[in-house]
């Protein structure tokens, strides 16, 4: 039994160092195209232009709403992690967006994601951001006030060793400590909770995973 979780777990790092091996790759040629398409200005006003009709299409309603492309519930699993049973959006959106829970799971979101590779931030986020990090696969660990010191500084250190990871302080959940993947959420005691590793190692870059492999970099920080 401990064979097979040790080689799991050896494949898993296998899988993700090989994903941050094939991210690097990407953010390289991304360079060389950047400064190869810099001097092509018509180019890029093109681009602007079909950006800002989009934008305004998007705010078209006002500043906010809601995520009509998600509907359903939360079923709770033997396991005690919470399902969400019904669609998600994962259309980008410029405004704020009304989730049905707190913090979300998934659902529209702005088109740039949070960083996530192992950040830890200690202001909350925009939901919008955090949701497009859980659509590439990362777990976002969040805690209110009422979460012991200890408990914070032992999951930062956890969120900071994990590609695929985010975490941040969210004083509007109703638990003191939470940890979501896309579609799933579960609460856990404390950073010693056994649930918490059980949580990363089945959602960090898991199945429910809708873009495996996108980037938890060159995105949006604090």
């Amino acid at each position: 039994m401990g064979s097979a979780k040790k080689s799991s777990n050896t494949a898993r790092q296998a899988r993700i160092a090989e994903m941050r091996r094939a991210e690097e790759a990407r953010n390289r040629r991304n360079r060389i195209l950047t400064i190869t398409l810099s001097t092509v200005v018509v180019a890029g006003l093109v681009v602007g232009g079909v950006f800002f009709v989009r934008s305004q299409t998007d705010d078209s309603s006002g500043d906010t709403a809601s995520d009509g492309k998600t509907s359903g519930k939360f079923e709770t699993g033997a396991d005690g992690v919470r399902t969400w049973k019904g669609d998600l959006g994962r259309n980008h959106v410029t405004k704020k967006v009304t989730y049905p829970v707190e913090p979300p799971v998934g659902g529209d979101h702005n088109q740039v994601w949070m960083n996530c590779n192992g950040d830890v931030y200690t202001k909350p986020l925009n939901n919008e951001n955090a949701v497009h990090s859980l659509e590439h696969g990362a777990v976002w660990v969040t805690y209110t006030d009422k979460a012991p010191e200890a408990d914070v500084e032992k999951l930062a250190a956890k969120v900071k060793k994990t590609p695929y990871s985010l975490m941040s302080p969210d004083d509007k959940q109703k638990d003191p400590i939470v940890l979501s993947a896309w579609g799933h959420q579960r609460t856990v005691t404390g950073a010693d909770d056994p649930n918490v590793d059980k949580f990363f190692e089945k959602f960090v870059q898991g199945q429910q995973t809708p873009e495996p492999g996108a980037a938890c970099t060159n995105g949006l920080s604090q």
